[in-house]
């Protein structure tokens, strides 16, 4: 008969392991410790753990292999994985097989605390959380360490693996969309993944492009045309700024919510789907019920799975990862070869306060990069809104304001500039469409040459 403990840690550091598990009996718990796979076997058939702590890199054995023979083992104990390493596909891959957590080297105390506490004080919910075999190294990446992140990435790997709506809220730039793709990448689902930004199409226009239209059900519709639902079935549909649709198309949202059917515009046939929605916003839905501009039954259907986005100001040391990672795909999109950012540039870019979230990093390194002519990014380089964010600096050489489409017009411009003109290049780096470029092309009265 096994002796009942609280703890396991199979870790081969034996120095971190002794720290742990001096921690934890400091705590009042009974703790037990292997130094790989075969000695944490040894130590199952004298012990029966309340949770075991298991490192990713060990001699004989990687972590997430043993991880799927322990659950096996001992379904009903909670694991948490650590790892020396940021590996985003790691975490999904982790929580996928099992795994209640993941913590990263160097362990933070109390957040390990708390995951401890947790697992110790209540049996986990495992549903949705079955084993993946096969993890694309192509997913969509989301950059960073910080705890904030670490619990969007452990809800990507939850949502990836169930059919209820999710809601991802998060201010402008955040990255809605990828935390999107993330979870459709992750799912199961045979079909395509489908996006549509609703603050960009007219009410009337917007129904057709979800549900489709019949002949002749406006002007202009000259043959029976399939809507995005139809499209996603099977796969992932994005209801991006969900917030900004109107009243008349959130009735009708709830209805698919509600029963998976819709009909045509200027149809009466009833079609069903069965596309996963992900829907997101920067908008504060709670004050729109309030004030009357959002349904309050649509909100809770949409609520069921929600993900929080916590803007760049408040994970700042995320930046030491995301500015290497930026710059390499700029690099690559711009064909240039900048190798590195100067300590001073990196401090001006930690000092801000980055309003527009990562997409605004993403267009300040995409400049700068455009205009180096050395292989490194120095501060003079990063046009970082300086009129922003030192209006309380009295200077008689402040450059005057500029309004939004001064901004968009000289920041097209330059990207146009760095990429010689190539439209296909712009649009990748801007994230728009070649249509929506050669209207602002026109409208600015830009050089394309």
């Amino acid at each position: 008969m096994t002796k009942n403990i609280d703890i396991l840690i199979i870790d081969d550091d034996t120095s971190l392991s002794e720290m742990l598990a001096l921690h934890f009996e400091d705590m009042g718990l009974i703790v037990t410790t292997a130094t790989g796979a075969a000695n944490a076997w040894e130590r199952l058939e004298e012990y029966t753990p309340r949770l075991i702590l298991l490192d990713q890199h060990m001699p004989d054995t990687l972590g997430i292999s043993l991880l799927p023979k322990l659950k096996e083992k001992l379904p009903q104990t909670p694991v948490v994985m650590i790892t020396g390493k940021h590996d985003m596909e790691l975490a999904i891959q982790a929580i996928k097989l099992g795994a209640l957590d993941y913590i990263h080297k160097p362990i933070d105390t109390d957040a390990l605390n708390a995951t401890v506490q947790k697992a110790l004080s209540k049996q986990q919910d495992k549903k949705g959380l079955q084993a993946s075999e096969n993890i694309e190294n192509s997913a969509p990446n989301i950059i960073g360490t910080s705890l904030e992140m670490l619990e969007v990435v452990k809800t990507i790997a939850i949502a990836s693996q169930s059919e209820a709506v999710v809601l991802v809220q998060g201010e402008t730039g955040t990255g809605k969309e990828l935390v999107a793709k993330a979870i459709h990448h992750h799912a199961e689902r045979q079909g395509p993944f489908v996006a549509i930004n609703c603050s960009a199409i007219v009410d009337n226009l917007l129904e057709s492009e979800l549900f489709g239209h019949e002949k002749g059900a406006f002007t202009g519709a000259v043959g029976t045309t399939d809507g995005k639902f139809t499209v996603a079935n099977d796969g992932t549909i994005f209801l991006d700024e969900i917030g900004e649709m109107s009243p008349h198309l959130q009735a009708k949202l709830l209805r698919v919510l509600q029963e998976q059917t819709f009909q045509r515009v200027g149809g009466k046939e009833t079609l069903h789907t069965n596309a996963h929605v992900i829907a997101a916003t920067h908008r504060n839905l709670e004050e729109m019920i309030k004030e009357g501009t959002f349904r309050e039954d649509l909100f809770y259907r949409l609520k069921v799975i929600t993900v929080e986005i916590p803007p760049l100001r408040k994970r700042k040391e995320d930046l030491k990862l995301l500015v290497p990672h930026l710059l390499g795909r700029i690099n690559n999109a711009l064909g240039k070869s900048v190798k590195t950012i100067t300590k001073s540039a990196f401090e001006k870019l930690v000092s801000y306060t980055w309003p527009g979230n990562v997409r605004e990093l993403e267009n300040i390194l995409t400049r700068a990069v455009a205009i180096c002519q050395e292989d490194a990014l120095t501060p003079e380089l990063l046009h970082i809104g300086e009129t922003a964010h030192k209006t309380s600096e009295k200077s008689a050489t402040v450059q005057p304001l500029m309004s939004l489409e001064d901004i968009e017009k000289e920041h097209i411009q330059a990207i146009l500039q760095s990429t010689n003109g190539h439209k296909g290049k712009t649009c990748s780096i801007l994230g728009i469409s070649r249509p929506a470029l050669d209207r602002k092309i026109k409208k600015y009265g830009l050089d394309v040459s």
